[in-house]
């Protein structure tokens, strides 16, 4: 009877699921994978909005709906979800996109792997700190630069393009980037009890 118990529990600890937690029991990759689901829903909606403008307008017109409709649609979607997610840079074309000592260093260390061979699309950092008094759950993940970004942040953008881009963000510093490089990154911040 003994051995049956213990085979009990052994067979009952094998077949239940095992959450792998971080410390204080926060399951961080449940976590990831809300973050990760809100980035795509973002990136959905931002592209599908953006892709819309262009077509209607050009890429002016789409430098204008990434100036006023992105924020609102940012703002809508996090609302609703109980923690805060903006794009971060190094170069950031809006200066609300300026990283903080935080997201800096785990920028800087984007780069560093990245450099060692490792892809954008796996980067990806988290860490629960302390802050003002609240423990937070940090996480960041790389943004790629691709082909079609390069209209408004590569080396050749055109005359037009530019001129609104000044127009609308007179401290640009999101030009000069290749196919492949570091934009920057999606930062999530969520305030844990």
């Amino acid at each position: 009877m003994k051995h049956f118990a213990l085979s009990i529990a052994a067979v009952s600890l094998i077949c239940s699921p095992i959450v792998l937690a971080d410390k204080n029991d926060i399951d961080i990759e449940a976590k990831k994978a809300t973050y990760l689901s809100a980035m795509k829903e973002l990136g959905g909606a931002l592209k599908s909005e953006l892709k819309a403008a262009i077509k209607a307008g050009g890429p002016i017109k789409g430098v204008e709906v990434c100036h006023t409709e992105a924020p609102k649609i940012s703002a809508a979607l996090l609302e609703k979800k109980g923690f805060s997610m903006k794009r971060v840079s190094q170069k950031p074309r809006n200066a609300n996109h300026a990283p903080d000592a935080w997201e800096t260093a785990v920028l800087e260390k984007f780069e560093q792997r990245k450099a060692k061979g490792e892809k954008l699309k796996t980067l990806d950092f988290h860490e629960i700190i302390e802050k003002d008094g609240q423990r937070q759950l940090r996480y960041m993940k790389a943004i790629r630069v691709s082909a079609p970004c390069l209209t408004c942040h590569g080396s050749e953008i055109e005359q037009d393009i530019q001129d609104e881009l000044k127009k609308l963000y007179p401290e640009d510093k999101a030009t000069g980037y290749q196919a492949g490089d570091l934009r920057g990154a999606i930062s999530v911040t969520e305030i844990l009890p």
